[in-house]
């Protein structure tokens, strides 16, 4: 490792992403007629990749199996990403996640299978101290076990060093610390928030409140997501809605972990509060725009240049 280096560590899921493209209405228990691809995934993995591609120096640590899939995955990934902390599980295979899209683009339902990040245990974290301690902040995805979890808040916090949390599902938000005092950034859905804080969020003023709730568990910024709605943000003392913005959907896949990566990149930028949630919401609409999960133009200059064109009304 280099000296003095600073990279941003993401712990969680590296996956293949299978899409199946609906091309009627989706009939229940019949076959549907759908077009396929392949590409990468994984919440931190995307995360990270978006992070690299915004010119940080990012550190993936995740587990693999010895497969093709995690072939495809080092070869997408590697020219933004340190991948030399990734560990194999001997006889595990590789992450996959397979996504069905209506036709309109937006996901009907979603198929996970993930075991292999059961062996993110807090006894290979420990292993990997030597780079999280320098880190410039530890991002983590809820594919990581709780004790995981709990692991890398309690070391974060040990080591001042900013911690983040980005649920990826409401069955995992159990997963949670018990406590969210110490956590920098919450980035998570309303079904998430719904799941978690025991709550029906549906209107703006229940929306609003979820971030409120949020805030007392301490964590320190918040943002919950509602897809074509826009997001809720708030930090203590204040929320505000941000609304989605107008793009023609090609896939969805990817673009919430887009949001995260512009967001966080902003944020460690020194972006005031609202130039970090436009960042990820323009990052986001061009995601969604695309058929990649992470944008492949996607660079600081280029992000930076879309929000500022489509926040002073010259939509690109």
């Amino acid at each position: 490792m280099k000296e003095h280096r600073q990279p941003i560590v993401c712990v969680g899921g590296a996956n293949v992403d299978k899409k199946l493209y609906a091309k009627n209405e989706i009939a229940i228990k019949t076959s549907n007629p759908v077009s396929s691809s392949t590409s990468v995934g994984g919440v931190a993995r995307n995360i990270a990749e978006n992070l690299g591609r915004l010119g940080e120096d990012v550190v993936l640590l995740t587990a693999r199996g010895d497969d093709a899939d995690w072939l495809e995955i080092k070869k997408s990934t590697e020219p933004y990403v340190d991948l030399s902390y990734v560990f194999e599980v001997t006889g595990a295979s590789t992450g996959s996640y397979t996504a069905v899209l209506d036709p309109d683009g937006d996901l009907s339902c979603a198929y996970a299978d993930m075991d292999i990040f059961d062996s993110l245990t807090m006894e290979r974290l420990k292993e990997n101290t030597d780079v999280m301690k320098n880190a410039k902040c530890i991002i983590a995805d809820l594919n990581c076990p709780a004790e995981a979890v709990h692991f890398l808040k309690s070391f974060a916090s040990e080591h001042d060093i900013p911690f983040l949390l980005i649920p990826v599902s409401s069955p995992k938000m159990g997963r949670l610390p018990p406590t969210l005092e110490g956590v920098e950034w919450l980035i998570v859905n309303i079904d998430e928030s719904e799941t978690s804080l025991g709550m029906n969020i549906d209107d703006e003023e229940a929306w609003g409140a979820s971030v409120e709730r949020w805030l007392e568990k301490g964590v320190q910024q918040v943002i919950v997501t509602g897809g074509k709605d826009g997001v809720m943000a708030g930090k203590m003392g204040e929320v505000h809605h941000f609304p989605s913005l107008e793009a023609a959907v090609t896939d969805v896949t990817g673009a919430g972990d887009s949001f995260c990566g512009a967001v966080i990149h902003s944020w460690l930028s020194g972006g005031t509060f609202e130039h970090v949630i436009q960042a990820g919401l323009v990052n986001a609409r061009k995601t969604i725009m695309s058929k990649t999960t992470v944008r492949e133009d996607l660079t600081e200059t280029k992000l930076k240049k879309d929000r500022e064109e489509f926040f002073n009304g010259t939509i690109s």
